[in-house]
Order: C-alpha cells, then sequence, then structure tokens
C-alpha cells in the first residue's frame, strides 16, 4: 500500500485537492463555491459516486463527490463515494475526503467505508511492469465534533482490511510461474510471522502420510509439488486456556495456482489466462486471517489452504480413476477440471477433524454459478441457515454481495457412481448446487457454508471500490464474519 491515511478534524491547508460530500437534496456547503443550480448545469446532482472537479484560481482544487441521499446513505455508498474520490484526484500527492460529517451512518462505519473506497479503487498491480505508475501519497479522512473519535477507529480498521485486499489482490494477480503452490506456501509464512498467526507447512510426503488423496491427485500432473498450509488465530483471551473466545471458525481456501483443466483441457479463451487467479480462495483465507490479531478478532480461527496446480501430462490424474479422501469416501472422476472440490474435500475432512463450531470454504469453483449469479455476486449454499444468515450479513455489510442457492439433496443422485461412493460431477444442470453437494459429503454434522466465488474473483475494468484484475473478493467478508462469529443454533 502506498498511501499514507491520516485524520483531521478540519481541511487540512497542505492538501491540495479536497473532496466535498454533497446529497441529492438539501444545502450545497458552502466549501464547494458552487450553487446546486451551478452544479446541476454541468451535470452534478449528488448521487453516488458522481465526481464534479470545481477549478480554483488559487489554493486546493475542490471536488464535489455524490453521496445520494444523506440519511439514508449506507457504507458501500461512502465506500463507492470515497473510490470515485479516488480516481478524480489520481494525479494529486495530497489529499482530503470530507465525507463522514456528511451522512448519518455511525461515525466508525463511515470512516472505514472511507478509506477502504479511496485505498481499493487505487490498487494497481505492478510488480511485473517496467514504467512503473503507482498512486502514492496522503490521504486524510476529515470528521470534527462528536463524530472524530469513531470515525478515527473506522479509519483505523479501513486501513487494515484493505491492506489485507491489497495482499489478496497481490496473490492472485501473479502469473503461475511467480506464484506456484510451493511459493504461495513460503509466502504464507511469511504473512504469518508478521501478523501473528501460527503456521505449519504440509509438503508432499507429509500430505501423503495424512491421506489427503484429493489434493495427491490433482497434483499427479504437475512438476511441482503440492502444499497444504495450516494457519491459526488465537485470541489472547484464549491464550494459554480450552476457551476458543466466542467459537471456533474454520475457514478452507481452493489453493490452485493454475488450472489447465487437467487432462479435461479447458479452452483457449480469455478466462483461461485468468486461470492464475484460481488460487483466490486460499489468498482471501491467508488475507483475511493475517488482518485478525490487528483488529483484536475475539475469534479462534483455523485456516486450510489446499495449493497445488492442474496440468496434464503423461502422469495426470485421469478420466476414471477413483480417488480416496481423507475421511475414508471414494469419488470417481469423470471431469478432470472438475478438481477444486476435490481438494476441498480433504480440507473439509480435516477442518472436521478440529471439531470447530462452522466451517466456511471458499473457491473460485464453478462456471455454473457464473453463469447463474453473474461476475458481480457469489453464491453461498450450506447445511445450517444459522451460520448461512451470519455469511449473508457480513456480506451485506463488506458489499461482497452474496446470493443464497438451495443445497437441493434430491439432486445427490446425480454425483451416484457405480464403483464409488460418488462421481465428482454431477451432469449438465445445477453444476453449482451438486458441486456443493459433492462437498457436503465431507463437513460431517458441523454446521458449513460454501462460497462460490467463480464470478467476482475478477473485473475487466474499474467499477467503485473495485479496480481492474483480481479483487480479492471474499477476504473482507471472512474478516467481518470471524469478527462477529457465534456459535450455530443447531447442526450441519
Amino acid at each position: 500500500m502506498t498511501y499514507t491515511v491520516a485524520t483531521s478534524r478540519s481541511l487540512p491547508r497542505s492538501a491540495d485537492a479536497v473532496g466535498i460530500a454533497v446529497a441529492t437534496s438539501g444545502a450545497v456547503p458552502r466549501s464547494v463555491g458552487l450553487s446546486r443550480a451551478a452544479l446541476s448545469a454541468h451535470g452534478f446532482d449528488g448521487k453516488v459516486g458522481q465526481t464534479l472537479v470545481v477549478p480554483a484560481a488559487s489554493g486546493a482544487t475542490v471536488v464535489a463527490v455524490g453521496i445520494g441521499d444523506a440519511r439514508k446513505a449506507t457504507a458501500a455508498d461512502v465506500r463507492n463515494a470515497a473510490a470515485a474520490f479516488a480516481r478524480a484526484t489520481a494525479r494529486h500527492d495530497k489529499v482530503a475526503l470530507s465525507i463522514v460529517d456528511a451522512v448519518t451512518l455511525d461515525a466508525r462505519s463511515a470512516g472505514q467505508a472511507a478509506v477502504e473506497g479511496f485505498l481499493l479503487a487505487s490498487y494497481r498491480f505492478h510488480q511485473l511492469k517496467t514504467q512503473k505508475s503507482v498512486p502514492s501519497g496522503t490521504v486524510t479522512i476529515v470528521s470534527s465534533g462528536s463524530k472524530s473519535r469513531g470515525a478515527d477507529a473506522g479509519v483505523e480498521r479501513g486501513k487494515v482490511t484493505a491492506g489485507a485486499v491489497y495482499l489478496a489482490r497481490d496473490l492472485a494477480n501473479l502469473p503461475p510461474a511467480h506464484l506456484t503452490a510451493r511459493l504461495l506456501a513460503d509466502r504464507a509464512v511469511q504473512v504469518a510471522a508478521a501478523s501473528g498467526l501460527d503456521v505449519e507447512v504440509f509438503d508432499k510426503d507429509k500430505i501423503e502420510v495424512l491421506g489427503l488423496g484429493g489434493l495427491l491427485a490433482v497434483n499427479k500432473g504437475s512438476v511441482e509439488p503440492p502444499r497444504m498450509v495450516k494457519l491459526t488465530y488465537t485470541p489472547k483471551s484464549a491464550r494459554g486456556s480450552r476457551s476458543t473466545g466466542t467459537g471456533h471458525l474454520v475457514m478452507v481456501g481452493k489453493g490452485v495456482t493454475y488450472d489447465s483443466g487437467g487432462i479435461s483441457l479447458k479452452p483457449s479463451d480469455p478466462m483461461h489466462a485468468n486461470m492464475k487467479m484460481d488460487m483466490t480462495g486460499a489468498a482471501s483465507v491467508l488475507s483475511a486471517m493475517s488482518a485478525l490479531a490487528a483488529l483484536g478478532c475475539p475469534t479462534k480461527v483455523t485456516g486450510y489452504l489446499m495449493c497445488t496446480d492442474n496440468r496434464p501430462s503423461g502422469s495426470a490424474m485421469a478420466m476414471g480413476d477413483v480417488l480416496t479422501f481423507r475421511n475414508g469416501k471414494t469419488a470417481e472422476i469423470h471431469n478432470t477440471d472438475a478438481e477444486g472440490r476435490l481438494i476441498l474435500a480433504d480440507g473439509l475432512s480435516l477442518a472436521v477433524e478440529a471439531k470447530p463450531h462452522a466451517i466456511v470454504d471458499i473457491a473460485t469453483l464453478t462456471g455454473a454459478c457464473m453463469a447463474a449469479l453473474g461476475p458481480k455476486m457469489a453464491g453461498v449454499l450450506g447445511s445450517n441457515q444459522s451460520f448461512i444468515d451470519q455469511v449473508i450479513g457480513a456480506a451485506d455489510t463488506t458489499d461482497e454481495r452474496v446470493w443464497q442457492l438451495p443445497l437441493e439433496r434430491s439432486y445427490r443422485k446425480f454425483l451416484d457412481s457405480n464403483v464409488a461412493d460418488m462421481k465428482n460431477i454431477g451432469g449438465p444442470y445445477g453444476g453449482a448446487i451438486t458441486a456443493a453437494l459433492f462437498l457436503n459429503e465431507f463437513t460431517g454434522d458441523v454446521p458449513w457454508a460454501h462460497l462460490d466465488i467463480a464470478g467476482p474473483m475478477n473485473v475487466d475494468g474499474d467499477d467503485g471500490w473495485l479496480s481492474r484484475g483480481a479483487t480479492g473478493y471474499g477476504t473482507r467478508l471472512l474478516i467481518e464474519l470471524a469478527m462477529k462469529f457465534k456459535r450455530p443454533t443447531g447442526r450441519g
């Protein structure tokens, strides 16, 4: 992250550009320098995400920033307004944004959303470019009076959450040669050391001892060995005791660093080039967990990163092969491109053995989910509605949108196999549901939710707080889920 974030009780004189929130109705702040009629004449009416640069003969450039109805403005509105301001002032080094005082939203949420919007919209992946043009400078969030303390707390939290998303985006944008399973595990060790996590890395020999048949099978076609990474966050209140704080949550992330489809080779189209992002689930788990200590998360969290690539070769997994997973169940392979569920099956089996209060997995799993919900939202399915509701609540708060799909158990018959406990695909229809039903075979009676993020893993262009390329989707959602986690009622 290249921006320095500060707070102030008034607009700093050092700023060379200042953003002033303007609602769709009510008085226009005097500092804008234009009347509502003049703003309207320039096509600005205060809608969320609108900006209008007001040239000044001297002093700071003023930018009117639309916030919509100030009485109804949500954190998502503030986040997108701040993102629009970031893009309008990308060439300025010192900017300030006055938005917290303009909305009735609580100051902490507004401060956090403002920082997230500005920083996430400013993100650019530049590591592999010879000519680097990276936005940098200082952004000051202005809030006065009774809202200042809450805004300060929100700004600090926003810095942490945005930093976590930067990490997830950096990882997911890296090409396959720059982020193998081994390199991803090495990075996880570095992140764990810097963020107070316990970490254990399992190489191929240890994976064989654990009996992770799905992970080993997907890796068979590769010259790069697999890795499984276990991360553990323990809240301060629970250290040295058997307590788990507000509960024990396990996160399992799909970490396929490149997915060719294996023997079931993917077509050569633009989506194939994005298969470096097939490890976004693992990146989101790692990045979310990196923020927990800094935020004082009260929940114990364990993360499993299931890391490999999926390549075609003479030794690759073949159609008709039968795999045995960690929990002893078997699956007949009918499509080697349905590999994510195979590695998650082992991760979920390990998660159940940890006896947590709930499990969430996150994966770029099915094109079927993307076809159903499009590129802006993930699908969520699961075995326990009270836990799914927590996931949906976290999605609403972070504006990482989800839509619940049914775990239609009558579709389980589509997975029936003549030679094994199940097949790894369930036919041409309802692919997101049958994939989730496959995963459900490995979750026991633990409350479980599955996030299929194939759609929102990537965006082709800037859109609100999203910057083109890998989105790091799920990072803030998982942070929010862990921060507010409550032991679900009922069983899985």
